[in-house]
């Protein structure tokens, strides 16, 4: 068979043909690569969606294509071309202005500064502007009956998604943020269980001059051991899961304005004073919410287009010829 090669790979010198017989064919790379429901997929087209997609991609000097490459475009051309046959039947048009704009669109995209300039880069890699209009054509065509056949018809409902936000509360809540401060005592050199205790007791005495209206910050720069001492103990914004998991625990068993009790640590005593949380409440919740309706609706998307592409792949005749 004739070898695969991409539009700007190096192409051998053909051999001069003997008297009297015609030369190699100037159309080789028109053979037949697939065949869909008597739709054929040439060679030509092959190479040239390979070629475009390595072009926009960034790769276009990354040599022959791979036999796992080409395969992968195999299997992706004939899906395509089923859903082109789909969009057929649904009689689905695209005018000229919306291939325009797509063009357009992918010089900016590309920091192509001309139509000219385009049609020369193409060109270099063996792609046709007109080929490369026919594919964005096709694409908007496939994207229309996709949504006509899949998209439109996936719902979310509510039952599903309280019954997600249930079943994965505690996941959801890990993205959230909290604000808090905090005041670290040390025990005096030694580490003695004496200078354990009088750490302790120290850091009790804070915690009751804060509760009796002693200014948190003010207190932390006085006597806090930790770096934060210097901003009055403001740890900032964090993220779930950015603090030790028992340090995190202390600080979000507390509701906002809350000082907690003195908590050891390999370190010392710390008190932390909750400034702020996130919940799944408020505008918290309606995130949440949001953030379940795109990943239920991409679920069930999938599948929907899975189950789609397997419906039409069963009633469709298929021939692949590859190593013909």
């Amino acid at each position: 068979p004739a070898p695969l090669r991409v539009p700007d790979a190096p192409r051998p010198e053909p051999a001069a043909p003997p008297a009297g017989r015609p030369g190699p064919d100037e159309h080789v790379t028109d053979r037949v690569v697939a065949v869909v429901n008597n739709d054929a997929i040439t060679l030509t087209e092959l190479l040239e969606a390979i070629a475009v997609y390595r072009y926009e991609n960034r790769q276009a000097g990354a040599g022959p294509p791979t036999d796992e490459l080409v395969q992968q475009f195999i299997t992706r051309m004939i899906d395509n071309r089923l859903q082109l046959q789909e969009a057929e039947r649904e009689k689905i048009v695209v005018d000229d202005a919306e291939v325009e704009d797509e063009v357009a669109d992918r010089m900016k995209r590309l920091n192509v500064p001309s139509r000219a300039e385009l049609e020369k880069v193409l060109e270099s890699r063996g792609v046709t502007i007109e080929g490369m209009k026919k594919r964005i054509r096709d694409s908007i065509r496939v994207q229309r009956v996709i949504r006509r056949k899949v998209t439109l018809r996936v719902s979310v409902t509510e039952a599903e998604i309280v019954r997600y936000l249930e079943a994965n509360r505690q996941k959801l809540e890990t993205g959230l943020s909290y604000h808090a401060r905090h005041i670290l005592v040390l025990p005096e050199a030694g580490a003695s269980d004496a200078a354990w205790e009088a750490a302790r007791i120290r850091a009790e005495l804070l915690r009751t001059q804060i509760l009796q209206g002693a200014d948190f910050a003010e207190l932390a720069r006085q006597h806090s051991r930790d770096a934060s001492a210097r901003d009055g103990g403001d740890l900032g914004t964090l993220k779930r899961g950015e603090l030790a998991q028992d340090i995190e625990a202390q600080i979000l068993a507390l509701a906002p304005g809350e000082v907690s009790r003195p908590h050891r640590s390999q370190l010392g005593y710390h008190i932390f004073r909750l400034e702020s949380k996130e919940a799944l409440e408020g505008d918290g919740l309606e995130r949440a919410r949001a953030q379940i309706r795109d990943i239920l609706f991409r679920e069930k998307y999938e599948a929907r287009l899975d189950a789609w592409l397997k419906e039409i792949k069963q009633r469709a005749i298929i021939e692949v010829r590859l190593d013909q």
